[in-house]
């Protein structure tokens, strides 16, 4: 993933708003699938607040000659296809895509194919094949194990495996998908209780989809790992702590998980985050080193994201009364990851698994080591014994009915364009 005229800071589109826009400025180009009002899904890319078709406009020869593999993909209702290409053909595709909206004596070729982002629906970006959750956010980690282990707070294993779960794709969801509060398994004094979860949380991660594919045995060398990264997320796992805390033992989380995942629309390729990968946070002296097939000098050089990610939530209250969304956390993901995204696949394929185009990766709950950096309530209110104040006079230990908690993303390195992610929003609705 190497960094291009696409890249460059001055580069400027001739789509109105776009070089202004916070998220998605011409240096961004992210894909999603999109469906403009009365019409099927399909391809399209984020520029400013319009999104441009990019099935019809490659159809009306607005991209320049195209291989006909890459012409098909982008004739799909879902992004598996065109991921399922060799990177050069989706970097070939960036490359015209930049070139038709930075070349203002084609714009009455490309302008018919723009469509206003307000008008149009956004959907689920990839047929998900399977998910898998990983754990690399060591604050988090650190500081949930203190809640629930304060002796031994990091199990033995945790800086020699990159820890993961697999999680239920099915339920998987796009941005503004509805938040129902799930029910389970709660421990009470008497037993446990069938009933509605009461300790409703959010985790604030960053989303891996997978480009390529290896066959059933074929193991992904480290070195290679970080181009079966096609593009990344946001992502929430929302997550009952108190259906957890009960069922997780021997194996992992199950109820607590599998009611609703939703990720951001914007796949944010990595090609366009290639001005942003930086030193991935430094081992701590006398930490064991990763094993020979997680060493990668080039990895431990530029395997970390500066990308940094906020949660903030809204509550009922706030919303009717005109308050904006309160800020709870900030945190940069290369100061959060004990392991890098090639390290997670590295690790997930060295028995051989096979990873498809448009399998999910969550990093995780991202947290930083200080206050004001924590990826979730369970850590922001101590399991709810402080709470926190809002800005309307009210006070949350958990999620309540009616609040709305919406991830942001933003890829900011010195000299370069920021790029964003767009907003990853789920509201609490009652339990049925």
């Amino acid at each position: 993933m190497s960094i291009d005229h696409t890249h460059d800071p001055q580069a400027s589109s001739w789509v109105a708003g776009a070089d202004a826009h916070a998220d998605f400025p011409v240096q961004n180009l992210p894909l999603g699938i999109f469906s403009p009002p009365g019409a099927r899904p399909r391809i399209g890319t984020a520029i400013g607040d319009h999104i441009l078709d990019l099935a019809a406009l490659a159809t009306a020869g607005g991209l320049g000659a195209l291989a006909p593999d890459l012409r098909a993909a982008l004739g799909a209702p879902r992004l598996n296809p065109l991921f399922a290409l060799d990177a050069p053909d989706r970097r070939h595709l960036r490359h015209a895509v930049f070139a038709a909206l930075t070349d203002r004596a084609g714009h009455s070729r490309v302008a018919p194919h723009l469509r206003p982002a307000a008008d149009c629906a956004l959907h689920l970006p990839f047929a998900i094949g399977d998910y898998t959750d990983f754990y690399v956010g060591i604050h988090h980690a650190t500081a949930i194990g203190r809640l629930l282990r304060p002796d031994h707070p990091l199990l033995a294993n945790y800086k020699y495996v990159p820890i993961a779960y697999h999680g239920r794709a099915s339920s998987v969801q796009v941005s503004g998908a509805a938040v129902i509060r799930p029910r389970g398994q709660v421990k009470t004094g008497d037993g446990p209780e069938y009933r509605a979860c009461e300790r409703l949380d959010y985790e604030v991660e960053l989303g891996l989809w997978i480009a390529g594919g290896n066959a059933l045995g074929e193991v992904v060398p480290i070195s290679a790992a970080s181009a079966r990264i096609g593009g990344v997320c946001l992502l929430n796992d929302w997550s009952a702590r108190d259906l957890q805390v009960w069922e997780y033992q021997p194996l992992g989380p199950f109820l607590a998980k599998n009611f609703l995942t939703t990720v951001s629309p914007w796949v944010v390729t990595g090609d366009a985050l290639a001005p942003f990968r930086v030193a991935p946070m430094p081992r701590p002296a006398g930490d064991p080193a990763p094993l020979p097939y997680l060493a990668d000098d080039e990895d431990a050089r530029t395997g970390g994201l500066a990308i940094t990610l906020e949660a903030r939530l809204a509550s009922r209250a706030m919303r009717e009364g005109g308050l904006a969304p309160q800020c709870l956390s900030r945190v940069r993901a290369a100061d959060a990851m004990y392991w890098t995204p090639a390290q997670m696949v590295a690790h997930h394929t060295a028995n051989g698994c096979n990873l498809g185009p448009g399998d999910l990766l969550g990093t995780g709950t991202l947290s930083g080591a200080g206050p004001g950096s924590e990826g979730s309530l369970m850590e922001l209110t101590r399991a709810g014994s402080q709470p926190i104040a809002l800005a309307s006079g009210e006070s949350r230990r958990f999620l309540e009915d009616g609040d709305e908690v919406t991830l942001h993303a933003r890829a900011e390195r010195a000299g370069w364009r920021s790029i964003g992610f767009g907003p990853c929003t789920g509201t609490v609705g009652a339990a049925r």
